[in-house]
């Protein structure tokens, strides 16, 4: 049976040590962490400046044998502090963490990936991977841009985190795969979501923040996006459902959704 990773935006509630336990119960192999929050609705888990929480989290790695699969989630920006993302990796680190999720919000193309690249080094020399996710309201809007900006790092390490929600819903295709080599992609984000096009980018934010469907459950060709991938690249689950954890709990939401990955990967 293949093995998915529970991404913290699918229970984001859940301070690490519950998520890791959630996980062990509801099926998954290991988690994504977000220990710097996203923005003031969403909350972060700064596991580096709290030691306690941070030896709890350990603990429950321990207890379960649920692993850190990576952690989230640096923006770079104009005015971004790298020598200050280091206690933040050194956590990842010491959780066992394998990936660094960054984002792009300079629209200086060319600092960017100079800043990328820098973020990436910190990354190896703690033995993980700096990626980069592309978002459909960001200046790296889609997959050729995002592979531009990585390969502009020089960084061979550095990677490109693929989300079906954003890929679908941008102007990316199978053909900005070509000349980019597998190993880019470390891991993919995965989740569904209405078929359609010429979406607001208040849309755009409550599709990726709010409310996203199971894998299957939408207009997404999940697999036909993921065909150019190695078949058993790693997957990771983010499927924020708003209402049904409101109404059933997040458990409830981790479960709909692996069983809704499974049925669709099995197929």
């Amino acid at each position: 049976m293949r093995e998915f990773s529970l991404a913290h935006l699918t229970a984001i509630g859940q301070p690490p040590p519950a998520l890791l336990r959630l996980a062990r119960r509801t099926g998954y192999r290991s988690v994504g962490l977000r220990l710097i929050a996203v923005n003031a609705d969403s909350p972060g888990y700064p596991l580096m400046h709290d030691p306690a929480l941070l030896r709890e989290t350990k603990a429950a790695i321990a207890e379960t044998g649920v692993g850190v699969a990576d952690i989230e989630f640096v923006k770079i920006t104009p005015g971004i502090d790298i020598a200050a993302l280091e206690p933040f990796v050194a956590a990842g680190a010491a959780l066992g963490a394998k990936c660094v999720i960054t984002a792009p919000y300079d629209p200086d193309l060319a600092r960017l990936a100079d800043r990328l690249g820098a973020i990436s080094d910190l990354c190896t020399g703690y033995g993980l991977r700096a990626v980069l996710e592309f978002f459909p309201w960001t200046e790296v809007p889609d997959l050729g841009a995002a592979v531009a900006v990585v390969e502009a790092t020089g960084r061979a390490e550095c990677g490109i985190l693929l989300d079906t929600l954003h890929f679908a819903r941008s102007a990316s295709s199978a053909t900005q795969f070509a000349g980019v080599p597998a190993t880019r992609f470390p891991f993919v984000h995965v989740c569904d979501a209405p078929a359609g096009s010429g979406w607001t980018r208040e849309q755009l934010f409550h599709a990726g923040r709010v409310e996203r469907l199971p894998p299957g459950e939408g207009g997404i060709d999940i697999k036909s996006i993921l065909a150019p991938l190695p078949p058993d690249v790693p997957i990771a689950l983010e499927v924020p459902m708003t209402a049904l954890a409101a109404a059933q709990g997040e458990e409830a939401v981790a479960r709909r959704v692996l069983a809704a990955a499974r049925r669709l990967f099995a197929a």
